[in-house]
């Protein structure tokens, strides 16, 4: 972990206004296996690292997803699997997942402007909770920013997209706008990452980035 906080904070900034164009991870054409090779584990909190691989997975596109396996049942636990090649500040980032199990939590998130595992901005959806809430994580702490009750079925696929612009942060559930928060808390560009907590078991399907050029249309 020490080796891949030193990696990130020595990647120049200025990566991020060559990344104008938007992009879709699948996990279709990858044979079932582990973590691809453009992702990077990590885990905010204690207990357990993640166990991320591609899964078979019949109901997702392409018959494979990406999942978090581990079951460490750890509170205050949240694997990261961080997508190495971009680094946004304003970011639309979505994701289609599925909570497959999980009794502590059974839950899935968008991190974005991840400097670290222990400082970034998060959107979560919970099928144990039955909410979608925002938070900010700075040195490590977790810190609800704002949240919305919505039912979040368990096995069955939802999206969830987290829009980052400036100090303004929206998050939409199944096509729904639900949160609309504002905060300054971390302005610099960071990486985006798939996000669990404890004992959740999720597959991921896809990951969409779409970087926010200057002058972009809401």
């Amino acid at each position: 972990m020490r080796s891949y906080r030193s990696l990130v904070l020595a990647i120049p900034l200025a990566m991020a206004s060559a990344q104008g164009s938007a992009e879709t991870i699948t996990f279709g054409s990858l044979p079932p296996g582990p973590l691809p090779a453009q992702f990077t584990s990590a885990r905010t909190g204690g207990g357990a690292t993640g166990t991320w691989a591609v899964v078979m997975d019949a109901s997702a596109e392409g018959d494979r997803a990406l999942a978090q396996l581990s079951q460490d049942k750890t509170d205050y636990r949240f694997p990261l699997a961080i997508y190495m090649p971009v680094v946004l500040g304003d970011v639309e980032v979505a994701i289609r997942f599925r909570a497959v199990s999980g009794a502590v939590d059974r839950a899935a998130g968008i991190a974005v402007r991840l400097r670290d595992a222990d400082n970034y901005y998060v959107a979560r959806a919970n099928a144990l909770e039955h909410n979608v809430r925002f938070y900010r994580v700075l040195n490590g702490r977790r810190e609800e920013l704002r949240g919305a009750m919505v039912k979040v079925s368990s096995s069955n696929w939802h999206t969830l997209t987290l829009h980052a612009e400036g100090n303004r942060f929206q998050v939409s559930f199944d096509g729904k706008q639900l949160i609309d928060v504002r905060d300054g808390s971390i302005s610099a560009p960071g990486r985006v990452a798939l996000w669990t907590k404890a004992d959740s078991v999720t597959h991921f399907d896809w990951l969409e980035i779409k970087p926010i050029l200057p002058g972009a249309k809401p």
